[in-house]
């Protein structure tokens, strides 16, 4: 028996992230034709010069740094939440990693078993996650018609078949990837004596809560201080997703399951890039800069995600304004008798059918803990320019591209086969 039939029945059930996938796809396809790229959430934005600088001159710096995070970086990341959200954070409950990603990880690697808990849709690296850490997957179905919310009902219709005993993790992301809703203090309230009744532990992903439009982003830490946990990072405001620089906020009540993650982390990353921590603290230490540079990002996307609402609204595709960060979640679901036609069933097909006709590049609701036959696909409207952004480039010039990705997929729709108009039935005298 050979190395590879042995190990094969014993391989552990895993698949690489989808949103990394379409990206190499889309880069592929790109010497090819043209591809507009709606598939993968990168900032368009460059990483601040004075941030980039700082990196660069920290380059000889080599040393491993504590596996909690270099203090000086996590005492920057309180002031600039105090400043920006006046949140009163200690560094001590900080963790910071390589990424948020990797640290969401090691709060449910932490645990040697747990129900974890999931709105549907969530992003594609939750319930991977769940499952790689030994833990049983529960969706809790949202909708369109819910703007992909989840409510206390749901989460008592959900808690109330599982085991008692059984510690419970919510992983709720907000602005939402990918449906780009989020939640107001008054939402966010009206789940906390539910998750009170199950103690349910929240890990609240506010990776887009600097991008939050309209109104000031809400927390559920707020209302609900004992059970949750905040993750953030870089990647989205800053333009810095490939540096991978993300942080923990653990309240002190569990300073027992802190320790678990750092252990968890000391055995798997060890510790965040030097220089790109030494770079960080630059980049929340320099408040007013990031504001200035925060707001232009806001204005650029949310302009952007208007562009393609309007045309998909219009289009007759079931979509929502966005309300932060960089996605939308249209349905597709007034054109089923319309793509059944043209052998499209599921979200799947329909994203291989965009991408291959008219080279528009969305990922599947599926990716997403979505039914197949759901018909949603997440469309990422970042295919622009930030740089052109920032030096005050026109409108019609930085989002031409996404204009016309949206224009294509508009007319698409237009061209799909209509029903045969069937002749009239005579009635009988």
């Amino acid at each position: 028996m050979s190395i590879e039939s042995c190990l094969h029945s014993y391989l552990r059930e895993s698949r690489e992230s989808e949103t990394l996938l379409i990206n190499q796809l889309s880069l592929s396809l790109g010497a090819e034709q043209t591809v507009y790229k709606f598939g993968f959430g990168q900032s368009p934005f460059p990483v601040p010069q004075h941030i980039v600088s700082a990196m660069a001159g920290s380059a000889h710096r080599k040393e491993y740094m504590a596996v909690q995070g270099d203090p000086c970086l996590r005492e920057a990341i309180c002031e600039f939440h105090a400043k920006h959200e006046q949140r009163q954070w200690q560094s001590d409950d900080v963790i910071v990693g390589t990424g948020s990603k990797i640290l969401i990880y090691c709060v449910m690697a932490a645990f040697l078993q747990a129900d974890v808990l999931l709105p549907g849709p969530s992003w594609v690296s939750y319930a991977p996650q769940a499952e790689l850490a030994g833990h049983d997957v529960h969706w809790i179905p949202t909708g369109f018609d819910k703007n992909w919310k989840i409510t206390a009902a749901d989460i008592e219709y959900t808690c109330k078949h599982l085991d008692p005993h059984k510690p419970k993790i919510m992983v709720l992301n907000y602005p939402s990837n990918p449906t780009g809703q989020t939640y107001s203090a008054e939402e966010l309230q009206t789940l906390v004596s539910t998750l009170r009744k199950y103690n349910i532990l929240v890990i609240a992903d506010e990776i887009y809560s600097f991008l939050t439009f309209g109104d000031a982003e809400a927390h559920l830490e707020d209302a609900y201080p004992e059970g949750v946990i905040t993750s953030s990072g870089l990647s989205k405001w800053c333009g810095a997703g490939g540096w991978r620089l993300g942080y923990l906020h653990v309240p002190a009540n569990l300073c027992e399951l802190k320790k678990r993650i750092i252990g968890v982390a000391s055995e798997t990353y060890s510790s965040a890039v030097a220089p790109v921590q030494i770079a960080a603290v630059e980049a929340y230490r320099q408040f007013t800069h990031a504001q200035d540079f925060i707001r232009i990002q806001k204005q650029a996307l949310q302009h952007a995600a208007h562009i393609v609402t309007s045309k998909l609204q219009e289009s007759g595709v079931k979509v929502h304004m966005s309300n932060g960060g960089f996605y939308l979640f249209p349905n597709f679901e007034p054109f089923t008798a319309a793509l059944q036609r043209k052998g499209i069933r599921t979200s799947t097909q329909l994203a291989e059918v965009l991408l291959r006709e008219i080279g528009v590049a969305l990922l599947p609701g599926t990716a997403f803990g979505m039914a197949p036959e759901s018909l949603s696909l997440r469309l990422a409207y970042v295919d622009f320019d930030g740089q052109a952004v920032l030096d005050g480039v026109s409108d019609d010039i930085v989002f031409e591209k996404l204009e016309a990705g949206v224009t294509a997929l508009a007319n698409w729709l237009k061209k799909l086969p209509r029903p045969i108009p069937q002749p009239e039935t005579l009635l009988s005298m």
